[in-house]
């Protein structure tokens, strides 16, 4: 399993977090091999954490996930990574 971790600046709260229920949560969980996610805040950043069954599928996500960030100032983009899952509980 591998996951794509999402950074980004949450500039505008409100606004964010309906784009994420509404636009971004949705498409992310048709992306092929999607297995769960997690979506973070803390003082103005979000970090994101979404787990693919293969590295193949966490590699295009990541790539989807940079080209299709939502429109406007609500966040702005600051890295995507893919990782291995080493152990969950």
């Amino acid at each position: 399993m591998h996951a794509v971790v999402v950074r980004v600046a949450v500039n505008d709260v409100e606004t964010a977090e309906n784009m994420l229920r509404e636009q971004v949560v949705p498409r992310v969980q048709q992306m092929p091999g999607f297995v769960n996610g997690y979506w973070t805040r803390a003082e103005g950043s979000g970090l994101s954490m979404i787990l693919f069954d293969s590295e193949e599928n966490a590699r295009q996500a990541s790539e989807q996930v940079q080209a299709n960030m939502p429109p406007g100032e609500a966040v702005t983009f600051n890295s995507a990574e893919v990782r291995e899952v080493v152990a969950q509980a």
